[in-house]
């Protein structure tokens, strides 16, 4: 049963081959946003740019300057790079998320929350009980992947992923060290964690395009509005899944691109806003960071 819950977990989602996107509409005028990291001489070093980990089949989103950006970077940056190994990943999944179980589930929602978990049970077609051995982040993270209405096997980054077939692929994390930052956060954050995953999943099916819509459109106002709310408005869960992955992932595209080759970084688009977003690390460490599109 775990196998049916899609490993990846976006700060702005609520997370095989990638299937063809549609041709770009000619009135298209605006897309994901994407930057450019220069020297302070104005030579190129590399690019950001924000994904989505689940999108709908029918949205179109690879700008003609993105695509040329593919074809002029040396080499991806992600967070994770097997996302199409399912049996892999949710294999590491299930040997993390069940080895400190916390009683029955519903003991930990709260009790204005519990009717949206009795609706996601019911949509991923799952006993109540399932969840139950569950630590709580994992239900977390299980839980979004179920309130999400994009299909993760259409994410930006496996998209990209395939795209670069060929070229060396780097990962920020990876899987392990990715489930770990949640798996290490105290039981009362994991709590708060999973009841943010219910709230927010309430509050998404009043407006179930809206993170499609945001992005898609380059929308990082409206998107950086959103990381202020839900989970990343608790404190501690912001520096931990937010303020310090950003960190450590500046420290280490640092080093990428004192190299000759350049990279496309291709992250979850919450980890590129505001004040704490790696272009405004970056920018502060003397790269000349320019939003190109």
């Amino acid at each position: 049963m775990l196998k049916r819950f899609v490993f990846g977990f976006a700060v702005l989602s609520l997370a095989t081959a990638c299937e063809q996107q549609p041709s770009q509409p000619p009135e298209q005028a605006t897309y994901p946003a994407l930057w450019e990291i220069a020297r302070e001489d104005g030579a190129v070093e590399g690019w950001l740019f924000g994904t989505v980990h689940a999108l709908p089949d029918d949205i179109a989103w690879r700008s003609p300057q993105l695509e040329q950006v593919i074809e002029d970077a040396d080499m991806l940056v992600v967070e994770v790079g097997d996302l199409g190994d399912g049996a892999k990943l949710s294999a590491l999944f299930e040997d993390m998320a069940f080895d400190r179980p916390e009683g029955p589930i519903r003991a930990r929602i709260r009790e204005d929350l519990r009717d949206e978990f009795d609706e996601l049970l019911v949509k991923a077609k799952v006993r109540r009980s399932y969840f139950d051995p569950m630590e709580s982040w994992a239900a977390a993270l299980a839980l979004a992947q179920v309130a999400q209405d994009g299909q993760s096997n259409n994410g930006a980054d496996r998209a990209l992923i395939e795209a670069f077939e060929g070229r060396d692929l780097i990962e920020l994390e990876g899987a392990r060290a990715q489930l770990a930052i949640f798996d290490s956060l105290p039981p009362a954050e994991q709590r708060d964690l999973l009841n943010a995953v219910l709230e927010e999943a309430a509050t998404h099916g009043r407006d179930p395009g809206r993170l499609a819509r945001l992005w898609r459109e380059g929308d990082t106002d409206e998107l950086e509005q959103l990381t202020q709310s839900g989970m990343l408005a608790d404190a501690e869960l912001r520096q931990a899944l937010l303020i310090d992955r950003n960190t450590a992932w500046a420290t280490r595209i640092e080093n990428l691109l004192s190299a000759r080759d350049r990279p496309l970084i291709a992250v979850g688009a919450g980890h590129l806003l505001g004040d704490d977003g790696l272009p405004a690390l970056l920018q502060a460490n003397g790269y000349v960071v320019t939003r190109i599109e």
